[in-house]
């Protein structure tokens, strides 16, 4: 109970952004639709380990992040892509 006092007289200080903010290559390039085929673009939004990069991450916006996913999980689905990476 003694803590909390010095909770109470912390100020919280605003989140660092870092820097620019990336923008979406497929928003840049002008891409309607991610097709799951293309398993040279998909490679850059899945990590070493095979997990999807976040959007903070990778840099693309809601509408993409979102079709890139489930591209992803479509190529891994038909054996395009590896469900986890190398080791």
């Amino acid at each position: 109970m003694a803590g909390k006092g010095n909770e109470r007289s912390r100020k919280r200080l605003p989140p660092l952004t870092g820097g620019r903010r990336k923008s979406c290559f497929f928003c840049k390039s002008k891409v309607d639709e991610i097709d799951y085929k293309n398993v040279n673009e998909l490679r850059r939004y899945v990590s070493e380990r095979g997990k999807i990069r976040s959007r903070r991450i990778s840099g693309a916006c809601r509408r993409h992040q979102r079709q890139v996913a489930v591209a992803v999980k479509r190529a891994r689905e038909i054996a395009l892509l590896p469900y986890v990476g190398d080791r």
